[in-house]
């Protein structure tokens, strides 16, 4: 998820995606350059002044005719070898600039062509949506006064599913029941004001992919013990289970394996399977490119994300943290994303798109241009352009507390309708 806490409380769950981009090498300054210019004139001027060593008679000889002899009116020496290299060094990094700039503007007005159009009519709440909620609810800091409070919020929208922060989850894959004390209470307040939403148990933890510290799927003990932690929120009175397990790399194996060993343990007790999913390549291999440039392959590839699509109950599109300037770049961009899960997300399962109900300012994130309008709009068009008719979707909202009244009343308003 995208703000690193989630509420407080246990220890704090950073999301690591935020888009980080790693350090780039710093420039030759133009001092430096000119340095380097003076030591080659130097150099070029002692070379002139001293003569070859026991060469004088044949130089003499041959002038007018060799090395000594003056050039042509009009002709130009030939720079040398080194300075040679350094203007072809020069000119291939221009071009490279060039291209990466003309490539970046061609991407971008095509989303804002993206942007364009009307919805069709009918493409609001199918009530499957969802919201994360923060890990007070289940450590105590809150009461029956607040489960009233957000059941008044909730009523009449299309929300069905509560993701409530419950881990994290410890780098072994085990989970601390001292860190979700109120759970059951929360589960029965929301069965008793709220009939018919689920509350699931969201878990999570940094992978240790990017990192040498983390969770590490590759190791059988550490996914047997993620399944053991599943059964254990299931027998608190979850409805399901929730995972977002980042920064997750696209064609990781070992996640495949440890959704089809969690699929086992929910469908067993009639629970809900449901993940966090990275967005999806904008063009065809860019997280591939992105990882080799940043460290940090953010994106999946769609063929990744349908093999995980298919593999759970719901799937929610964590489509923010973009690094959108504009908000109808933004929003062009969740219709492209909305587009690309509908063609590989399979009819059974739900597909849920991220609205941003938090508000910060960072390269990845800018509050003007990641709003609730912008994101509604742009999951509307995606929709209609692709399974207009869809049932099984909706769009989750990130996250209750961080929200204003503008974000509540921008989903009302444009989506629930």
């Amino acid at each position: 998820m995208r703000p690193g806490r989630v509420g407080g409380g246990a220890r704090e769950e950073r999301r690591p995606g935020r888009n980080d981009v790693g350090s780039e090498s710093k420039p030759k300054s133009t001092t430096d350059e000119w340095d380097d210019r003076g030591e080659r004139g130097e150099r070029d001027e002692r070379t002139d002044a001293e003569p070859a060593a026991g060469g004088g008679a044949d130089v003499e000889s041959d002038a007018g005719e060799g090395a000594n002899a003056e050039p042509e009116a009009g002709a130009s020496p030939a720079p040398p070898p080194r300075r040679r290299r350094l203007r072809w060094v020069r000119r291939a990094a221009l071009g490279l600039v060039l291209a990466l700039v003309l490539s970046t503007l061609g991407a971008e007005v095509a989303l804002r062509v993206n942007y364009t159009g009307d919805p069709a009519d009918g493409t609001y709440t199918r009530n499957r949506d969802a919201i994360w909620l923060g890990h007070a609810w289940v450590d105590g800091r809150k009461d029956d006064a607040d489960v009233t409070g957000l059941a008044r919020r909730l009523s009449g929208t299309g929300i069905r599913d509560l993701y409530v922060h419950t881990g994290p989850l410890e780098h072994d894959g085990t989970l601390p029941e001292s860190v979700y004390p109120k759970a059951r209470w929360f589960v029965a307040a929301v069965h008793r004001e709220l009939p018919g939403v689920r509350v699931q148990a969201w878990l999570g933890d940094v992978l240790a992919t990017e990192s040498p510290d983390g969770l590490r799927l590759e190791r059988p003990a550490t996914r047997d013990a993620v399944v053991a932690s599943t059964r254990q929120v299931l027998a608190a009175g979850f409805a399901g289970v929730h995972f977002d397990l980042e920064p997750l790399h696209s064609g990781d194996r070992h996640y495949l394996a440890l959704l089809d060993s969690l699929r086992g343990v929910t469908r067993a007790r009639d629970a809900q399977l449901s993940v966090a999913a990275h967005q999806i390549d904008p063009v065809p291999g860019f997280h591939s490119f992105w990882g080799t440039v940043t460290g940090h392959p953010k994106w999946w590839s769609q063929a990744f994300f349908g093999q995980v699509a298919r593999r759970v109950d719901q799937i929610a599109v964590m489509s923010y943290d973009t690094m959108q300037p504009l908000d109808t770049l933004y929003g062009g961009y969740v219709a492209q994303q909305t587009s690309l899960a509908l063609e590989v997300t399979p009819p059974s399962t739900d597909l849920l798109m991220g609205l941003p109900f938090y508000h910060e300012n960072r390269f990845g994130h800018w509050a003007h241009a990641e709003t609730v309008p912008a994101a509604v709009r742009g999951v509307r068009l995606g929709l209609s352009r692709t399974d207009a008719d869809r049932a099984r979707f909706g769009v989750a909202l990130y996250v209750d507390f961080a929200a204003t009244e503008a974000d509540w009343s921008a989903y009302r308003e444009d989506w629930v309708h």
